[in-house]
C-alpha cells in the first residue's frame, strides 16, 4: 500500500470525510506557501497541477490558471523540483498531462517527483490501455498512480480501474471538463456510488464540485472530494491566498457536517 493510500485510509476509517484542494503550480509567486498552508485549513492532501499549453480535460478556469502560470515563466520540470521546498504536512499529489510525463521519459519524471517528496500522480489523459509503464514506474518509486473513472465507463472498466488505481480512485462526476458549476451534475452522486461499490480503496469525487454545499452532498456518498476550479477562480480574480484558505476551511466545515 502506498503512503498516500495509507494516509487517506487512516483518516477515512476514523470517520473523517476527505478534502483535497487544488493549486496550480506557478499561478502566483505565493503558490508554494499556499500549498504548505492548506493542511492547516483542513486539507487531507493537496493536488498540485502542472501547467500545460493544451489542458484538454480542464475548463476555462483551469485553462486560464495554466496560461497565467506559463506566462509567469513557470516550467513543469522546475516546478516539480520546487516542491522540495514545500512542507505541506499532508501528501502532495501531482496532476500532469501525459505529454509532460512522457516528454523526458516516464522514469525521469517519476524520479524528479519522488525526489521532491510527491506521494501520488494523476495523468487524466492517459488511457488505461496505455498506462502500464507509468503504473510500473510509479510503483517502483513508491508513488501512487491515481486513476480516473468516468460516468461513461462500463462496470467492468470501473472494476479494472479500481483494481489498478493506487492511493485513491478519482471518480469523475460528469462527462464534461472541470469548472465551477451552479449545481451538481445529475451523474455526480450515482457515479460516486458506482465506484464505491467496486472498491474499499478511498474514492474521491471531482470535476464541477464548487461550493461547500455541493462538497457536502458528494462527501455523504463518496469518501471525499477534490475541489479545484472554484479555488483557482479566487486567485484569478485577485483574491489573496488567505481568501483561498478561508474557502478551504468553509469546505472542511461543510463536509464535516456529514460525518
Amino acid at each position: 500500500m502506498t503512503r498516500l493510500e495509507a494516509h487517506l485510509r487512516q483518516r477515512r476509517d476514523l470517520g473523517r470525510p476527505l478534502l483535497v484542494p487544488y493549486v496550480m503550480a506557478g499561478i502566483t509567486a505565493e503558490w508554494k506557501g499556499l500549498v504548505s498552508a492548506m493542511a492547516g485549513a483542513g486539507a487531507d492532501a493537496v493536488e498540485v497541477g502542472l501547467p500545460f499549453s493544451d489542458p484538454m480535460v480542464d475548463g476555462p478556469t483551469l485553462q486560464q490558471a495554466s496560461a497565467r502560470a506559463l506566462a509567469n515563466g513557470a516550467r513543469p520540470s522546475r516546478l516539480v523540483e520546487e516542491l522540495e521546498d514545500v512542507d505541506a504536512a499532508v501528501p502532495v499529489v501531482l496532476m500532469a498531462y501525459a505529454n509532460t510525463v512522457h516528454a523526458g521519459g516516464v522514469g525521469s519524471f517519476v524520479d524528479r517527483a519522488a525526489g521532491a517528496g510527491v506521494a501520488g500522480v494523476i495523468v487524466p489523459d492517459l488511457p488505461l490501455e496505455e498506462s502500464q509503464e507509468y503504473e510500473h514506474v510509479t510503483a517502483g518509486a513508491g508513488i501512487a498512480a491515481v486513476l480516473l473513472a468516468a460516468p461513461s465507463c462500463s462496470e467492468d472498466r470501473i472494476g479494472a480501474i479500481c483494481a489498478r488505481s493506487r492511493g485513491f480512485v478519482y471518480a469523475v462526476s460528469a462527462m464534461r471538463t472541470t469548472g465551477e458549476r451552479d449545481r451538481l451534475a445529475d451523474s455526480a452522486l450515482p457515479m460516486a456510488r458506482r465506484v464505491k461499490s467496486c472498491t474499499d480503496r478511498p474514492v474521491l469525487a471531482g470535476f464541477g464540485i464548487s461550493s461547500p454545499s455541493q462538497a457536502a452532498a458528494v462527501a455523504a456518498v463518496a469518501d471525499g472530494v477534490v475541489v479545484a476550479s472554484s479555488l483557482m477562480r479566487l486567485l484569478l480574480d485577485g483574491a489573496t491566498p488567505a481568501a483561498v484558505l478561508d474557502q478551504v476551511a468553509d469546505l472542511r466545515q461543510a463536509i464535516d457536517g456529514v460525518a
